[in-house]
């Protein structure tokens, strides 16, 4: 298990925290890996909720791009890694809280709809610049955004990478509820406490109700977004992009 990711189990309660603070919590493939560790524990009956958190001022700042470049110049199976994260997470019978700080971008953002409560402190910046990377939507946001939120602005956020804040992701229905940074954790812990509270098995069965009618059409189009991402990693506009970035990383 990496040890840029603290995993805790407690009373019932996983919780993961990614811990990377020197690369904004940057998501490497060990990272992914241990996190779905993390999430196929949820299976346990004793296990009530999980949380997410980011540490110091960042939830994530989405992949390494460093691993994914690695990966692909060798063609790698380790692009299947963060698959099989989301699908831990989109499957995850119990619910899953996240606490978001600072940046949440790509993935960071992406998780969230898999999600069952989310808080952000007012600081928090949302975005997924998939195709100003040469790439394409991924985590089921093709599907699941506009569901939400009608193409129009699914076409404002996923393909301009528009980037929003705390209280915009809250009027868009990404997130539940907004708080200081202060008050992000203890907030978070208040909703823990509130699911522990109820009949576990209740939880557990409405949870399924009110994502089940969907499960198979999300599990597969996280697995369509995943080949056409990979594919695009082999893309000139993606190398470029990728270069772009390295050389602005090494200023």
């Amino acid at each position: 298990m990496s040890d840029q990711i603290s995993v805790s189990r407690e009373a019932g309660i996983i919780r993961i925290q990614l811990n990377r603070p020197d690369k904004k919590n940057a998501l490497t493939f060990a990272m992914y890996q241990a996190m779905t560790s993390a999430l196929l524990q949820a299976a346990d009956e004793d296990v009530r909720a999980v949380l997410i958190s980011g540490c110091a001022d960042s939830f994530t700042s989405g992949n390494d791009i460093g691993d994914f470049v690695a990966a692909a110049s060798r063609d790698s199976d380790d692009i299947r890694i963060p698959l099989d994260f989301l699908q831990a997470l989109a499957a995850c019978p119990v619910p899953v809280v996240a606490a978001v700080n600072g940046l949440a971008i790509g993935i960071g953002t992406s998780l969230l709809l898999h999600c069952d409560y989310v808080l952000a402190s007012n600081g928090a910046r949302l975005q997924m610049p998939f195709v100003r990377l040469g790439l394409v939507p991924e985590g089921c946001t093709s599907l699941l955004i506009p569901q939400l939120l009608g193409q129009r602005l699914a076409f404002e956020l996923l393909v301009l990478g528009t980037g929003i804040d705390a209280e915009r992701a809250a009027q868009l229905g990404i997130v539940n509820q907004v708080v200081s940074a202060e008050q992000l954790l203890p907030a978070a812990e208040t909703v823990l406490e509130q699911i522990c509270q109820l009949p576990p098995q209740a939880v557990r069965l409405s949870k399924h109700m009110l994502k089940g009618a969907q499960a198979d059409t999300v599990s597969a189009v996280i697995e369509s977004e995943g080949q056409l991402f990979k594919q695009r990693l082999f893309s000139r506009e993606a190398q470029a992009a990728f270069a772009a970035f390295a050389q602005r990383s090494a200023k």
